[in-house]
């Protein structure tokens, strides 16, 4: 497996509109979705501003489960500074935009525990050490969090928990009756993971057979391509309210005799959605703000 922070990267800035510190490289766009879904790594040998170097290798012949994509790891939700869950630093509707683009792309999606429930519970860095140790260990942090600047100032860091504190490490600990309490997320995932797992077009991206195409400023496709003729969309608009007309784009064509149906939608009301879908007419698409919706093609 191949540990994928360009997707962690660039799916952070679109969903907190903040590229600050090792984000700086990222702009959370749409081209670089559809280039993570096709390609893994964004990064394949460009420089690399942040570090001043160039960054990755090429990809070319590596199948895409081999790729580990997340949303949420140890490191990255302690270098949140206060050790904050995603779905606390965006909103709702991003939120289940971006887990869709998450769990249904050909790379193993990884979850981080309690993810699956929006577990509300911090992770911070913590440590056990002791005495002397234990004030560099915490001088240190604060040192390393200094490459945000939004972390930098002396009353934010005043809010930065203690590393060697028994109660932080014990306020990481998860709270399992949420999976109960935020049933919504906890749906949203269970569909999702269904439909990978289920679905023939969704099963047979783990070879790779996806494309996907840029629609606007905010709002994109990808095509997943089933063996049997049976393709699916996923339509998605990261912004507001979107027209898309005209729409000379091949990959939105329905398979021939049929039109677009919609399969699944963030906006369903199951996950705390508006309950708003696209809407398709003979001036084009009407795609509405913050949602990702999976199309099949059926018969008239």
């Amino acid at each position: 497996g191949l540990w994928n922070d360009d997707f962690h990267h660039t799916a952070m800035v679109a969903l907190t509109g903040h590229n600050e510190a090792y984000y700086a490289d990222y702009r959370g766009s749409p081209q670089e979705f559809i280039s993570g879904v096709k390609y893994g790594y964004l990064y394949q040998g460009q420089n690399y501003r942040w570090q001043k170097k160039r960054r990755g290798a090429p990809t070319a012949g590596i199948a895409p489960v081999s790729f580990i994509n997340y949303l949420q790891n140890h490191d990255q939700i302690a270098n949140t500074g206060r050790g904050w869950r995603v779905q606390r630093l965006t909103d709702p509707a991003l939120y289940r935009v971006v887990t869709a683009l998450f769990l249904l792309s050909p790379q193993t999606p990884m979850l981080f525990q309690g993810q699956e429930f929006a577990a509300s519970t911090p992770f911070t860095y913590f440590a056990d050490h002791q005495g002397e140790l234990a004030e560099k260990v915490k001088q240190g942090r604060l040192e390393f969090l200094r490459q945000f600047p939004s972390l930098a100032s002396e009353s934010m860091r005043a809010l930065l928990p203690d590393p060697t504190d028994p109660q932080v490490f014990a306020s990481c600990k998860l709270d399992f009756a949420e999976r109960d309490r935020h049933h919504e997320t906890y749906a949203l995932y269970q569909d999702l993971l269904r439909l990978r797992r289920e679905d023939p077009a969704f099963q047979s991206q783990r070879s790779g057979a996806v494309d996907g195409a840029v629609l606007g400023d905010h709002t994109f496709v990808l095509r997943f391509l089933a063996p049997d003729g049976g393709d699916r969309l996923l339509l998605v608009n990261l912004g507001i309210d979107t027209i898309l007309g005209p729409v000379p784009e091949p990959l939105l064509a329905p398979p021939p005799g049929m039109t677009w149906q919609v399969l699944w939608s963030s906006e369903n009301p199951r996950y705390g959605g508006a309950g708003a879908l696209p809407v398709e007419n003979e001036t084009g698409w009407l795609v509405i703000g913050k949602s990702a919706v999976v199309l099949a093609g059926v018969s008239p």
